[in-house]
């Protein structure tokens, strides 16, 4: 019997990235909402930009860039979306208290500009 050769077959060791590291998500579609629908100051359009960026760098295997890249792209993003948001309420807010406030200062000033005609003379006598 030969036992030159071991008894255990053993395959090479797989090539290719750790399993341990995930792909940085590039948010491309919320870039894409945050472009068409809420674009406030361009905020969008710059996170579509790093969007595409953070894609391109994940489909050449540049991890640190697409991590890097998607950083920046979700900055942008929730910076429009907070932007689009949060300032038509404050706008809306704005104007709510606007109008009560002239409403209460048109009630307080009725008195002041009418004029009462009345029977009595009190100031004549």
């Amino acid at each position: 019997m030969d036992t030159s050769y071991p008894s255990e077959e053993r395959w090479p060791p797989k090539r290719g990235r750790p399993p341990a590291a995930p792909e940085p998500r590039d948010h491309l579609v919320w870039a894409i909402f945050n472009t068409l629908y809420m674009n406030f100051c361009c905020l969008g359009f710059v996170a579509l930009a790093f969007a595409v960026k953070a894609r391109d760098r994940k489909v050449s295997g540049d991890v640190e860039a697409a991590q890097h890249f998607s950083s920046k792209a979700r900055c942008y993003n929730a910076l429009a979306t907070a932007g689009s948001v949060l300032l038509p309420l404050l706008l809306g807010a704005l104007i709510v208290t606007g109008v009560i406030h002239l409403s209460k200062l048109a009630q307080e000033s009725v008195g002041f500009f009418t004029y009462q005609f009345s029977g009595s003379d009190d100031e004549d006598q």
